[in-house]
């Protein structure tokens, strides 16, 4: 094909092309204004990571691919490792075993140690934001921004209604489907 039959063919497409694309960008432009793009998720103002660190039992969640596996007695233990956290992650499998993955978090600069960047396959790391927080550290509210994710901890295997609530209408507050949100049970301890 020669350089003019090539401009040629182009021709008729160059001068329809732009009504084309004026059609697909106001549909997509529609398309954006009838979706609410989310509020910014807000966190706590300061997380204390002294008082933080030490395990934490799962009470709540919204489902996710990476935690399918689990059952029962999911449970997360930090401990500070120098500049960074190591974060242990246990559950109990449907066959009784016991499911055991260790990551490493780092604190975000300049966000009061409430936004964390974990990860348990280096180079990727995911967003873990503490969004609510018990004044005495008893529950936490974990989520991240596309509010896809989330988790109600607690550092007892059983957490009070009164806490429970609380927490999930934090997550409710800040856009979560708090139907979504489904109860870990927690049965035996894993050690």
């Amino acid at each position: 094909m020669t350089p003019n039959r090539t401009a040629r063919s182009l021709g008729p497409i160059s001068w329809r092309w732009p009504r084309w694309a004026a059609v697909v960008g106001l549909a997509a432009l529609t398309g954006c204004a009838s979706v609410p793009e989310p509020a910014p998720m807000p966190t706590v103002e300061r997380v204390d990571l002294a008082r933080y660190v030490g395990t934490w039992y799962e009470q709540a969640l919204l489902p996710n691919r990476f935690q399918a596996q689990c059952v029962a007695d999911t449970q997360a233990r930090y401990r500070s490792k120098g500049d960074a956290i190591e974060v242990r992650n246990r559950c109990r499998q449907a066959d009784g075993s016991v499911s055991d993955i260790t990551g490493v978090a780092q604190v975000v600069p300049d966000s009061g140690n409430a936004k964390l960047r974990v990860s348990f396959f280096r180079p990727f790391y995911g967003n873990y934001w503490v969004l609510a927080l018990d004044p005495d550290y008893r529950w936490v509210l974990v989520g991240e921004p596309t509010r896809k994710y989330g988790w109600v901890l607690s550092r007892s295997p059983v957490l009070s209604a009164e806490g429970l609530e609380a927490a999930l209408s934090h997550a409710q507050a800040l856009g979560y489907e708090r139907q979504a949100f489904q109860r870990t049970p927690q049965t035996a301890p894993l050690d």
